[in-house]
């Protein structure tokens, strides 16, 4: 009998049918050749049941029949694939074996135990354990197929991490949306990443300015000359920073301490997805999820970098050749003049920056493959460039430095500098022709980026030769006092939030130790995207420009969770303890049944914490949004957001129905780690009372709206009209998706605003506030006219 293998989607399986069965016969829905049938999922065939499956009493939510804890978790197939599913158990029937050939890591792991447990498959199984979908890794794969049983904890670790979402979030957010009134969501993840955003705009609101003075001195020795700053208490008396400078300017000194050392600046750690997501969120501007998506795109459809979603920043001695054989290639391409310089005999097993097994458990890290890509589209194109560039700087030798730190002596007052003389760009040449990296050398242990940048030390580099005589006297040629203000926190952006997630929340600045603590962050690097995209969907946080903003719905759901005793649901160093255990289930070192244990006592502790809450006012969440810059229009439900006061939206079971809708088309399991609260709309039409589901919305009381203007969507008949949250196109319901939020960069809109804007394509001169926070006078553009997103042109001054 032949062999069947099971890939996660089309385009994978097509690739392993092309490696290993070249001639086999393409059937459309699978391929078949003489030894192997090569099929494939298409994301998630199979989930969990609703509630409802167990007792048609949980159509209807109500407190009083919390908590939901099956005894045995039953499956559904997804009806949009269902006819693959009964493919896969057709060609099953006449297969003596069975090859997993999902994604290398848990949630591929995942959808073939799903596959084999609800269609009852009891053939032997093999396991293809892969990096990269070039033909020449795949054929070595399938020439060194690993047993099924070896992954068997694997397995249920991430069934695992499925039921306890599953208890916590349909729980959760049954028990605070029935007792509130208000549809929220609850999930294992989720609430703790929301709790880190709420509390970073705790700390924004709380925080006071507060004004302070440097004294800034310039010295000079015969041709020499260096920039120091005064050392000294800080300073809040502009009077007596003012005459300090005054005091030593024109007057002569003397060196008081002199050192130099030579030291040497290393590349930076190859990329793992966090990192790449952190790095390209920086750069570029790309959420979390775009930058999974390209990754995604490069590793199945161009084949050009290795597995993406992997939290490690090194490779194994095996990788090495495979290291090498890339340089050779990329060596044909546009890279080579930097490859010409680049120094193979670098990178080797003896090179712990590189090398180091010890911190590869699933997959190295994200590595260029020798398959030259054609075609990039120009997002694609940008982040291949980054894996790229960041490969190649580990075949330069170290950027080498002289440092010159000197303490000058003027009247009695002490000024430090530090020059950082450049004297060989090594792995630095590879970015000569961008921007300085933003990424820093590992800084001091335990200090926030706040005390970092108030650290008083005036560093300057410089490619010139820098001398100066210790026994010589200096002049200081000028002096002065600037006056400085103490900053808040910075709001979070994707790319910092990756990095809280990633620490679960810690401040930590050494490397080390935040690789250590990456078995207990929020999340995997394969989903914390999702979450992110979660959060936005239920109405949680918004974008301000890169930054993320909590909204009034979700302080209110933090404050509210914390308010019912169930503080754990929002720590994230104790969901990160949570995740490593996981981790330690798939090791085989942990019990999967005690954790289910625990999981299962934590939700019903939930229902007890929220039955003793009083509701909260229907007002409190629907307070005034962040305005510093627009909401972006999100993939499901923003258009209903923004439909005509008096109008139903969308339910919340519609809007999880259509992310999941999006979610399986970019090939990604829907939200698995937040799981959306179902049947709300029929729910919604249960009896009221505190403990009853929420009460349905009237959608016939309001008066119609008037249209403000035609909607400028092209091809769209609607008109826009004034929202609760925005303005919305008349024709949302029909799929336009054109949105203007009130509350943009600053500004809230009105009506004669939106007016004036669709008729000149933008606003009359207004205050607003940009990206960086920053107050100016400008006019709001309609940037794109088929999104409502808009942009801030500011006026010159």
């Amino acid at each position: 009998m032949k062999t069947l293998v099971i890939a996660e989607k089309p385009d994978m399986g097509r690739n392993i049918a092309a490696a290993i069965e070249p001639k086999a016969k393409n059937q459309r829905t699978h391929i078949e050749g003489e030894r192997y049938i090569i099929t494939w999922a298409i994301g998630h065939l199979i989930g969990l049941a609703e509630p409802d499956a167990y007792d048609d009493k949980y159509k209807k939510w109500n407190f009083n029949d919390l908590p939901i804890i099956p005894e045995r978790f039953k499956l559904i197939p997804n009806p949009k694939t269902k006819d693959q599913l009964k493919v896969i158990a057709e060609l099953a029937k006449r297969s003596g074996q069975l090859i997993n050939a999902c994604d290398a890591g848990r949630e591929g792991q995942h959808i073939f135990s799903l596959i084999q447990r609800h269609l009852k498959l009891s053939h032997p199984v093999k396991r293809l354990w892969i990096s990269d979908l070039t033909p020449e890794t795949i054929r070595k794969g399938f020439a060194e197929l690993r047993e099924g049983v070896e992954f068997e904890p694997l397995t249920r670790a991430a069934r695992a991490r499925s039921e306890a979402d599953w208890l916590i979030g349909m729980n959760g957010s049954r028990a605070f949306t029935t007792k509130h009134r208000e549809l929220l969501s609850v999930g294992r993840v989720q609430t703790p990443v929301l709790a880190l955003l709420y509390d970073r705009q705790k700390e924004i609101e709380a925080f006071t300015s507060s004004k302070y003075y440097e004294v800034e001195a310039w010295f000079t020795q015969g041709e020499t000359k260096y920039r120091g700053l005064w050392q000294g208490d800080k300073l809040t008396d502009g009077e007596k920073a003012a005459a300090l400078a005054a005091k030593v300017k024109g007057k002569t000194g003397r060196i008081e301490s002199y050192d130099v050392k030579d030291t040497k600046e290393y590349p930076f750690k190859l990329y793992d997805l966090t990192l790449l997501q952190r790095e390209a969120n920086a750069k570029f501007g790309f959420s979390a999820k775009k930058t999974l998506d390209l990754a995604q795109a490069l590793y199945e459809k161009h084949k050009a970098i290795s597995y993406p979603r992997t939290n490690s920043n090194y490779v194994t001695e095996q990788n090495i050749p495979e290291m090498h054989r890339a340089l050779d290639q990329l060596g044909k391409t546009g890279y080579a003049p930097l490859v010409q310089q680049a120094d193979k005999k670098l990178v080797h097993k003896n090179n712990k920056a590189v090398c180091n097994p010890a911190r590869v458990e699933d997959h190295h890290a994200i590595l260029p493959t020798h398959k030259m890509p054609n075609g990039l589209a120009p997002d694609e194109q940008k982040l291949y460039d980054l894996i790229v560039r960041r490969f190649l700087s580990h075949f330069y030798p170290a950027a080498m430095y002289k440092l010159h730190t000197i303490v000058t002596l003027t009247e009695g007052e002490r000024f430090k500098s530090t020059v950082k003389q450049l004297l060989s760009l090594g792995w630095k040449v590879i970015y000569a022709d961008q921007k300085k990296e933003k990424e820093k050398p590992t800084r001091g242990k335990g200090k926030t980026d706040r005390e970092q940048e108030e650290d008083v030390v005036a560093e300057e580099e410089t490619n010139a030769p820098f001398t100066l005589d210790a026994a010589q006297a200096v002049l200081c040629k000028d002096s002065a006092a600037k006056e400085k203000e103490t900053q808040p926190p910075k709001a979070y952006t994707e790319g910092t939030l990756l990095k809280a997630m990633e620490s679960a929340g810690k401040q930590i600045e050494d490397e080390e130790l935040r690789d250590a603590m990456k078995d207990s962050g929020l999340g995997t690097p394969a989903t914390r995207a999702s979450v992110i995209e979660r959060l936005k969907q239920v109405g949680y946080v918004v974008m301000q420009g890169k930054r993320i903003a909590i909204t009034p719905k979700g302080r209110m759901a933090v404050e509210l969770i914390r308010g019912a005793g169930v503080e754990l649901l929002t720590s994230p160093e104790m969901t990160g303890q949570w995740e490593r255990r996981l981790n330690e289930i798939a090791r085989g070192a942990a019990s999967d049944e005690t954790f289910m244990k625990n999981v299962e006592r934590f939700a019903a502790l939930i229902v007890e914490k929220v039955r003793g809450q009083k509701p909260a006012a229907k007002q409190a969440f629907e307070g005034d949004a962040p305005s510093n810059a627009p909401r972006q229009r999100r993939k499901s439900g923003a258009a209903a957001e923004a439909a005509p006061e008096g109008t139903a939206r969308a339910s919340g079971s519609a809007r999880g129905k259509r992310s999941a809708r999006a979610a399986a088309a970019a090939g990604e399991p829907p939200a698995a780690e937040a799981v959306r609260p179902a049947n709300t709309r029929r729910a919604r039409s249960a009896p009221g009372g505190e403990d009853a589901a929420a009460p349905a919305p009237q959608p016939a009381a309001a008066a119609p709206v008037a249209a403000l203007g035609a909607c400028p969507r092209a091809g769209c008949r609607g008109s826009i009209i004034r929202g609760k949250r925005g303005y919305g196109c008349s024709a949302y319901k029909t799929g336009c998706t054109f949105v203007i939020w009130k509350d943009s960069f600053g500004a809230s809109l009105t009506d004669a605003a939106i007016a004036y804007l669709l008729k000149h394509g933008r606003t009359a001169l207004m205050r607003l506030v940009d990206e960086q926070g920053r107050p100016v006078e400008g006019r709001l553009v309609l940037h794109d006219p088929n999104t409502g997103q808009l942009r801030l042109e500011p006026v010159s001054s």
